[in-house]
Order: structure tokens, then C-alpha cells, then sequence
């Protein structure tokens, strides 16, 4: 990758954690606004 070991495993260290909590909060946006969707698509089906 053109960076030594002790770079790498610096970074991984400092930063190695923020992508799993990064994609579970993104993961729960997705859901919430998939069910806000539904919500709505229900509502619209209703008065048509």
C-alpha cells in the first residue's frame, strides 16, 4: 500500500473501531427511514 507496518498499525489502532459503530448507525438510519417509507406508501394507498 506504500506505508510502512508502523503506520498501518497505528492507524488501525486509532481508527480500527469507527467503521463498525459507523455502520450500525447507518444501518438504523436506513431502517428508520425505510419504515418512515412504508408508513407513508400505506397512508397515500389508503385515500387513493
Amino acid at each position: 500500500m506504500g506505508i510502512s507496518q508502523t503506520i498501518y498499525f497505528n492507524w488501525k489502532k486509532k481508527y480500527g473501531g469507527l467503521l463498525p459503530d459507523e455502520n450500525t448507525r447507518l444501518e438504523m438510519i436506513v431502517a428508520d427511514l425505510t419504515l418512515d417509507r412504508e408508513m407513508l406508501q400505506d397512508v397515500i394507498r389508503r385515500k387513493l
